[in-house]
C-alpha cells in the first residue's frame, strides 16, 4: 500500500453518513467504500436507501447497510443509533449531510410549520445525532464527526435565510463539540457550495443567460465527485491534527 493509501485508509472502519442515498451524500459513501469502510446508507426513503446500499456492496464488495430514518424527527434516532452499533459496534465517521433548502417567493410566506422542518432537518437532528454518537466515540477511544454545511452559512442570500441560519448554528455546534468530545473525537464542518445534485434542477440553468457562478473564484458549480476529496481528508487519520474547523469546497466565495 502506497503512503497516500495508507494515509486515507478506512479498511474495516464504520461510517454512517445521513442523506446518503443521493447527491454529495451518495458520492461520500462511495468514496468510502472504495477506501474500505463498511457504510451505513440512512435516509427517510427505504428503497433509495436499499438500492444505493447494494451498488456500493456489488462495486466495492463492502457492507453497506440501509437504514430508513427522518433526520428531523428526534425520536427516531436513538433508534438509528442502536441498530448501527448492534450491526457493527462501532461508528468510526458520522457525516451529518442529510439537509433541505425549501424555496420560497417572500420571507414572510415562511411558514412557522416550514421554517420548524428547515430547523429541525438542518440543525437539530444532527445535534442528537452527534451526542449520541459522539459519546459513544469517546468511550471507544476515537472517532470523527462531519457536519456538512453550506457556504450560505457565510454569506445567506434572502432566498435562503432560515436553511443559511441553520447551517450557521451547524457551524457553531461543530466547535463546541470539538471542545466537548476531544481530545478523542474529531468534530469538523465541511461547507459546500453549489454542486449540480438533484438541488440544481431548479436552478434552471438552461435558461439561465448569464453564468450566476461568476461571482466564484472557480466561476462554476461543483460536479458531485468534487467533494470526495474533502469528505476523505476529513473521515480518514489524513486529518488526525484538524478539529473543530471548518473546510470549505465552495468554488472559492467571495
Amino acid at each position: 500500500m502506497g503512503y497516500a493509501d495508507q494515509l486515507f485508509d478506512l479498511t474495516d472502519r464504520v461510517v454512517l453518513i445521513t442523506g446518503g442515498s443521493r447527491g454529495l451524500g451518495r458520492e461520500m459513501a462511495f468514496a468510502a467504500a472504495r477506501c474500505g469502510a463498511d457504510v451505513v446508507i440512512a435516509s427517510r426513503k427505504m428503497d433509495n436507501c436499499v438500492a444505493t446500499a447494494e451498488e456500493i456492496e456489488a462495486e466495492t464488495g463492502r457492507t453497506a447497510m440501509p437504514y430508513q430514518v427522518h433526520v428531523g424527527r428526534w425520536e427516531q434516532l436513538d433508534g438509528l443509533v442502536d441498530a448501527v452499533y448492534e450491526r457493527f459496534g462501532k461508528v468510526d465517521t458520522l457525516i451529518n449531510n442529510a439537509g433541505m433548502q425549501p424555496l420560497y417567493d417572500k420571507l414572510s410566506d415562511v411558514s412557522e410549520k416550514l421554517f420548524d422542518a428547515i430547523l429541525n432537518l438542518n440543525f437539530k437532528g444532527p445535534f442528537r445525532l452527534s451526542a449520541l454518537v459522539g459519546e459513544r466515540m469517546v468511550a471507544a477511544g476515537r472517532g470523527s464527526i462531519i457536519n456538512v454545511s453550506s457556504a450560505g452559512s457565510l454569506r445567506p442570500s434572502p432566498d435562503i435565510v432560515p436553511y443559511a441560519s441553520a447551517k450557521a448554528a451547524l457551524n457553531a455546534m461543530t466547535e463546541g463539540m470539538a471542545r466537548a468530545f476531544g481530545p478523542a473525537v474529531r468534530v469538523n464542518t465541511l461547507m459546500a457550495g453549489p454542486f449540480l445534485t438533484d438541488v440544481s434542477k431548479a436552478w434552471n440553468l438552461e435558461q439561465d443567460t448569464t453564468n450566476r457562478f461568476a461571482h466564484l473564484s472557480l466561476q462554476r458549480a461543483g460536479n458531485p465527485a468534487e467533494i470526495v476529496g474533502a469528505a476523505l481528508f476529513l473521515a480518514s487519520d489524513a486529518s488526525s491534527f484538524t478539529t473543530g474547523s471548518i473546510v470549505r469546497a465552495d468554488g472559492g466565495i467571495p
